[in-house]
């Protein structure tokens, strides 16, 4: 379908084509697992504090409804687009699969730079693009997240808007809500404490002791911080840390906690005194036991692949590696990948128990939130893991197996209607 051509939903769709040829799924099938079922494109007209009407485009799209609702984030980004968001939908469907979670993919977008709106104006766009998303969104039909650039405030932004048109409170409309408006504890934490928990996983795997590794971070945002903070809590000494304005890197670690201190007065680690200044594109290709793409996706290429210096390649981002590096990464034994549709599984599973909580308005606390999410991404390790091994096929492959397999039964044993 053209309307969705973008590189990163042909990335998707390249990831989809080579499992759908390992698994031999017919290729009657394959169109209707592959491409979404719905997708939505909106026009968000806000009025700015120029006073003037700015227009904004807003996408939303659902790629299956076979298990359950559609789940996924929100991002606000300037270059957004509906391919890109149909991909993430698509990877989102396969997060959920290999987790078990009953639900299908989405993600949305609105194409703008958050960074350089008020707080009013974020306002007003959030609750102008719900109220457009209104007929196709609900409890049991779509529940939107949190994503790149956007947070707590924007998800209270959304049920509240959602709660006015229904007339009560539906906390169960969005996850990543504050905690006092029936958000779950330990969902801020989920992604990351989830790549620290599969990394160290991975080193029991391959061998490593942990306490004695390196790591480097791409992206310092939410889910990069965090990986961070938890993996330097098993011992490891982080070493590099980048975001979109540059990066540090000190050999003999950093003061992560001196490192958070100094972003949050100064929004960026770029200039942090304690260490040398690094680019995203060195960052990559460091040497280090434990690499963590947590930005963009697309960052791990051809042209880098080969260059790439580390044991545990953790992709806490949405698609951070080609299928073009797949293939030089795929030859390298000795890299160990944690796939993202794994990798970063944990905002997803704590998003699961909030929205669950929500329903039963009966709330767990932090210590119970963690201990659940730790036993299915083990779970989830362990069965990858044990594919991988006995197909001998990539991580990659033997998660996006599982996952694809298991939308395709569903959607077999319930058949097409009419």
């Amino acid at each position: 379908m053209q309307v969705y051509d973008h590189p990163t939903f042909r990335m998707a769709c390249r990831q989809f084509d080579l499992v759908a040829d390992h698994l031999q799924i017919p290729d009657s099938e394959r169109d209707r697992l592959k491409f979404p079922k719905r997708s939505m494109t909106v026009a968000v007209p806000i009025q700015g504090d120029d006073g003037k009407t700015h227009l904004y485009t807003g996408y939303r799209v659902q790629h299956h409804l076979t298990l359950g609702p559609t789940k996924g984030g929100l991002r606000y980004h300037p270059d957004v687009t509906l391919g890109e968001v149909a991909a993430l939908a698509m990877w989102m469907s396969w997060k959920c699969a290999i987790t078990g979670l009953p639900y299908g993919g989405a993600k949305g977008g609105i194409a703008c730079e958050p960074g350089k709106m008020s707080r009013g104006e974020l306002e007003r766009l959030t609750r102008r693009y719900t109220q457009e998303m209104i007929p196709f969104i609900g409890p049991q039909v779509d529940v939107m997240a949190p994503d790149l650039g956007t947070n707590e405030q924007i998800m209270a932004w959304m049920m509240d808007t959602y709660s006015v048109h229904a007339g009560y409170t539906v906390p169960s409309i969005v996850t990543g809500k504050p905690v006092g408006l029936g958000g779950s504890l330990g969902r801020r934490e989920a992604t990351g404490r989830g790549v620290s928990y599969l990394v160290n996983r991975a080193t029991d795997t391959i061998g490593l002791d942990i306490s004695k590794t390196t790591a480097a971070v791409q992206g310092f945002g939410n889910v990069g911080s965090v990986a961070a903070l938890s993996l330097a809590r098993y011992g490891v000494k982080v070493i590099a840390v980048t975001d979109a304005f540059g990066g540090v890197y000190n050999q003999k670690g950093l003061n992560l906690w001196a490192l958070e201190k100094y972003v949050a007065e100064n929004k960026s680690v770029a200039g942090f005194k304690e260490a040398d200044p690094v680019t995203n594109e060195q960052l990559l290709v460091l040497p280090c036991d434990i690499l963590v793409p947590a930005a963009l996706e697309r960052q791990i290429t051809e042209a880098n692949a080969a260059k790439i210096k580390c044991r545990i390649l953790a992709e806490a981002a949405n698609g951070p590696t080609t299928p073009e590096a797949d293939e030089i990464l795929n030859k390298r034994d000795d890299i160990f990948v944690i796939p993202d549709i794994l990798c970063n599984a944990g905002g997803v599973i704590v998003s699961y128990f909030e929205w669950v909580q929500d329903l039963q308005s009966f709330f767990w606390g932090e210590t119970e939130v963690v201990d659940k999410l730790f036993r299915i991404l083990e779970n989830a390790f362990t069965q990858i893991v044990a594919l991988g091994k006995k197909q001998k096929i990539p991580m990659r492959q033997a998660a996006l197996s599982l996952g694809i397999k298991r939308v395709q039964e569903a959607k077999q044993v319930r058949g097409l209607f009419p």
